[in-house]
């Protein structure tokens, strides 16, 4: 729900900071390759950005899309 909004209404600042954290979310969920190959290549984290929702590194990227989402009032 964070990135549709965050899509929808082209907040860049947020986008870029969930692109900042997938590569430690996805360290933290034992994803150590990915995290690596996300910190070099932007189109990799780009396609997380979109797919974060999903699994195990939603889980880890949960306290950030709450945060968010409570910031703009939604779901509330």
């Amino acid at each position: 729900m964070a990135v549709r909004r965050a899509l929808h209404h082209v907040d860049v600042e947020f986008l870029w900071e969930l692109l900042r954290a997938i590569p430690a979310a996805e360290a933290s969920e034992g994803h150590d390759i990915e995290a690596g190959r996300d910190i070099t290549k932007v189109t990799a984290l780009l396609g997380d950005a979109l797919d974060s929702g999903k699994g195990e590194v939603a889980e880890a990227l949960r306290p950030l899309y709450l945060d968010y989402l409570e910031k703009h009032g939604v779901g509330s």
